[in-house]
Formats: C-alpha cells, sequence, structure tokens
C-alpha cells in the first residue's frame, strides 16, 4: 500500500498547490486591491468563504472517494483479479480529467453557492455593504479562478499518476502475465487538451483585468456613461482576445495533431504487414527525431523480415528434399510440385500471400510419406491393396506432423492442401472422398502439379511420358478426376 500512499499525498499536494496558487494569489489579489471594506464586513466575508469551503471540501471529498474506489479495492487485495487490475489501471488514466470534473463540478458550486446565497442574505440584512452586482461578478471570478485550477489540477495530476500506472503493469504482469494497457483507447484527445489549454492562458489574465477593472471603476467613478465606454472597449479588446486565442489554440493543437496523425496512419499499415511504407519526414521539431527512429525501427523490422522469410523459405525447400532424398527417382519432385503449383496460381490471379502457402503446402504436401515403411514406399513394382492403404495414409499423417510445429498459425493455412491433394473431383479420392469444390482449392491446384510431375518424371519401372502426352490425359480427365478451371488455367500457363 506504500505506492497507494504516495500516489493519495501527491494528489493532495498538488490540489492544495492548485487551489492555493488559483485562490490566494489570484482570487486574494484581486480582493484585496479592488475591494475597500471594513474589517468587520472583511470578517463577515471571511466566514462565508469558511463555509462554503467547508461544504465544498465535503462534497469533492465524497466524489473524489467515489473516483478513488476501483484503485482502493484493488490495492487493498493481495491478489486481486485481473478485471480488478484493468479497471484500476483504466481509472488511474482518467485521474486527470476525473480531476478537471471535481474541480468544476463539486469544488466550484459547492464553493460558490453557498457563498452566493450567503453573501445575498448579508447584502439584503444590511450585513454587508456590496453593491448587488459584486455577487455576478464574484460568479464570474469564481468560474475564472476555478478553470485556471482545473488546468493545474490537469496536468499535476498526469505527473502525479505515472508512478501508480507503472505499479498496476507490473501487479498485472507478476501476477497473470498480462500486459495491462489502454490498447490504443483515448481519454482525453490532444486536440482537446491543447485547445482548452491554450484558450484558458490566453484569455484568464484579459478576463481577470477586465473584472478588476470594473471593480476598481465602480469604487471610483460613479458616472454610468464612463463605464458604458469602458465596457464597450473592453468588449472590443475582450473579443479580440478570445478570437486571437482560439486560433493560436487551434493552430497550436493542430500543429501538434498532424504529425501523431501521421505517425498513426503508418503504424497501421505496418500492424496490417507493410514493412515497405516509411513516415514522411515533414517536420523541423522533436517530432523529425521520432519519425527519424520510427523509420529506422520498420527498416530493421524489414531486413529481419525479409530474413525470417528467407530462413523459412529455406527450412520449406530443406523439408522437402529431404523426403524427395529417401528416393533417387523422386528428387526434386516437391519443389517441382511447387513450382507447377505456382504457375498455376499466377494463371487463376491468387494473392501474393495465397501464392506463398501454396508454395508451403506444395513444398510439403507428401510430408506425410515420412511415416510410410521404405520397403512400401520404394517398392519397384505393383503395390499390395495393403500397401496401397498405408501409401493412402500419407495426406492425413502430413496434416497431423505439420498439427505439432508451432506457431499452430502459422501452419493453419498450409494444413488443407496437405490433407486433400489426393481428393479427386469426382468425389472418388482420399482421404475424406470430397467432391468439387468442396475439396480445398490448394489440394485441387496440388492435385494437378502432383499429377503432371508424376507422369513427366522418370520412374525405375517406366520412363517418364512428354509433356505434350501428360497434357492430354490431363485435359481428358478434366470435371472428373481434377478441377476443370485448374487443368485449364496450367494448360495455358504452360504454352505462355
Amino acid at each position: 500500500m506504500g505506492i497507494y500512499r504516495r500516489f493519495l499525498r501527491d494528489l493532495l499536494r498538488n490540489y492544495i498547490m492548485g487551489s492555493g496558487i488559483a485562490v490566494l494569489v489570484v482570487g486574494g489579489v484581486i480582493i484585496s486591491t479592488t475591494l475597500s471594506i471594513s474589517n468587520t464586513e472583511l470578517l463577515r466575508l471571511f466566514f462565508i468563504m469558511t463555509s462554503s469551503l467547508c461544504i465544498m471540501m465535503l462534497a469533492e471529498f465524497l466524489v473524489f472517494r467515489r473516483h478513488v474506489r476501483p484503485i482502493h479495492n484493488m490495492m487493498g487485495k493481495e491478489k486481486p483479479e485481473l478485471a480488478a487490475i484493468r479497471a484500476a489501471y483504466l481509472q488511474t488514466h482518467r485521474f486527470p480529467a476525473l480531476s478537471v470534473m471535481r474541480i468544476m463540478g463539486p469544488h466550484f458550486l459547492g464553493l460558490s453557492i453557498p457563498a452566493v446565497i450567503m453573501a445575498s442574505i448579508g447584502i439584503a440584512q444590511g450585513w454587508l455593504d456590496l453593491p448587488a452586482f459584486y455577487i455576478g461578478l464574484a460568479g464570474i471570478g469564481a468560474i475564472l479562478v476555478a478553470s485556471m485550477h482545473a488546468l493545474l489540477e490537469f496536468f499535476t495530476t498526469a505527473q502525479a499518476i505515472r508512478p501508480m500506472l507503472v505499479h498496476i503493469r507490473e501487479l498485472g504482469q507478476r501476477l497473470y502475465g498480462e500486459d495491462v494497457s489502454l490498447d490504443g483507447r483515448v481519454i482525453v484527445s490532444i486536440q482537446r487538451k491543447f485547445q482548452l489549454s491554450a484558450f484558458l492562458i490566453g484569455t484568464m489574465p484579459l478576463f481577470l483585468f477586465s473584472l478588476a477593472t470594473q471593480i476598481r471603476l465602480s469604487n471610483s467613478v460613479s458616472s454610468p456613461e464612463l463605464t458604458l465606454d469602458y465596457w464597450k472597449w473592453a468588449a472590443i479588446i475582450l473579443l479580440l482576445g478570445v478570437g486571437f486565442s482560439s486560433l493560436g489554440a487551434r493552430l497550436l493543437a493542430k500543429d501538434i495533431q498532424q504529425p501523431i496523425e501521421d505517425l498513426h496512419r503508418v503504424m497501421k499499415e505496418v500492424q496490417s504487414g507493410d514493412l515497405g511504407v516509411r513516415a514522411s519526414d515533414l517536420y523541423s521539431d522533436e517530432f523529425s527525431r521520432l519519425i527519424a527512429g520510427f523509420n529506422h525501427m520498420v527498416k530493421g523490422l524489414d531486413a529481419r523480415e525479409k530474413m525470417n522469410n528467407l530462413l523459412l523459405q529455406s527450412y520449406y525447400a530443406t523439408l522437402a528434399a529431404a523426403l524427395d532424398a529417401r528416393d533417387a527417382y523422386t528428387a526434386g519432385h516437391s519443389t517441382r510440385v511447387a513450382k507447377y503449383s505456382l504457375m498455376i496460381g499466377r494463371a487463376v490471379n491468387l494473392s501474393e500471400q495465397e501464392l506463398d502457402w501454396l508454395n508451403k503446402t506444395a513444398l510439403l504436401h507428401d510430408i506425410g510419406k515420412i511415416g510410410v515403411r521404405d520397403a512400401v514406399l520404394l517398392k519397384d513394382g505393383r503395390l499390395t491393396d495393403e500397401e496401397f492403404e498405408q501409401i493412402k495414409r500419407h495426406p492425413d499423417l502430413g496434416e497431423s506432423i505439420l498439427k505439432q510445429i508451432e506457431p499452430a498459425e502459422a501452419m493453419a493455412p498450409l494444413l488443407p492442401g496437405v490433407r486433400s491433394h489426393h481428393e479427386r473431383y469426382d468425389g472418388r479420392g482420399y482421404p475424406d472422398g470430397l467432391k468439387g469444390e468442396d475439396i480445398p482449392v490448394f489440394g485441387r491446384i496440388i492435385a494437378v502439379a502432383d499429377a503432371f510431375d508424376a507422369m513427366t518424371s522418370d520412374r525405375p519401372y517406366r520412363k517418364g511420358m512428354p509433356a505434350r502426352k501428360a497434357m492430354a490425359i490431363l485435359a481428358e480427365g478434366k470435371g472428373t478426376q481434377w478441377d476443370p478451371r485448374f487443368i485449364q488455367g496450367f494448360m495455358d500457363a504452360w504454352r505462355e
């Protein structure tokens, strides 16, 4: 609980500092330099403010206790549930925004409403010798002070919550191995943060000056014409100040938001698998270093991805070569089947990702033959029914072997083609007797490529037939043994 107590202590310290700056410095200076009242009235005002502060503190404490409850509940348990950790993490992130809500809600209303009521009663009963419109000016001043306090509280709270966030994340990792995060969720947008901050910073001095000047004028000048002229002049200055602050805040927010949006867009492309993308270096401030670092990182990921792909391709090719090496007469069979399969895949306009999966599937389509005895696999003569049944098991064995390879999701696209490459279009194939388009696409493509290579390759008991004759046999088998679409695609690609 030490980190939790330090968290509460930092929040309390920041709150007292923000209140001191906003209320004592700004409010105190305005009251002391603009109001001319007796000591008795000053004591009565002090009583009103003290009573209002007590009401405010009670209201704000009740709201704060509700806001901090998810964090308090998590920290009070020796082993909190993962859902409680996530809820506490989200609530901690929300604390800067919640602090603004508390200040503009129970803090502002809890102070100003009782103060206005008591001051109105005091003026009506003659306890305070102040013009009634001072109550309205006080309300405006309270809004300004609360806004300033909220601004300070937001940014100091954003700093105070960081140790707690680190602790909660470490807790999630230690107890559940989970990286607790917002997953890209935005609590307060940069646009809103910068626009409101810049607007308040730009307009606060103008409003405070106008308010203080009005009070001074009302004390020293009795001419309503002069007061009216002042407010005409002040209105123009305020409008200009508000307009310029709003424009400056908008431009500042856009200047910060644009590079972030550009980086986020490029990050989404990287996330989708495009490692060739680069962020445009259009900025001359610190974002230039951030973009340069991002591009350097993506470039490194791209190089590593290419190396990994080469290693994987070598891995598949090596597996296929090791399988084919069991029989000198089938050496290179898997590589050739992969080559013919890619010819068909390109002819029917498969995507690059599908072509990559097809190539890997074709290289490993006979991997199940590892489980077939040499006496059967390498037999020169005709196979017995029992031996042929052993051969027919190799698609199922191949699928089982590939299912053992991790990560499973990398092998998943290969499994249907490995299992189904001996299915026939008319449903008389094996191992499942699938028919027509119920046969997976890769299985139908590899069946054509496998048959063509088997017919054109030499065997101990026969010489391979010419490609023209093999093509004629494939054409005769359209719609019975093989998919007509892939037969035609292979024939078109072969002619080209």
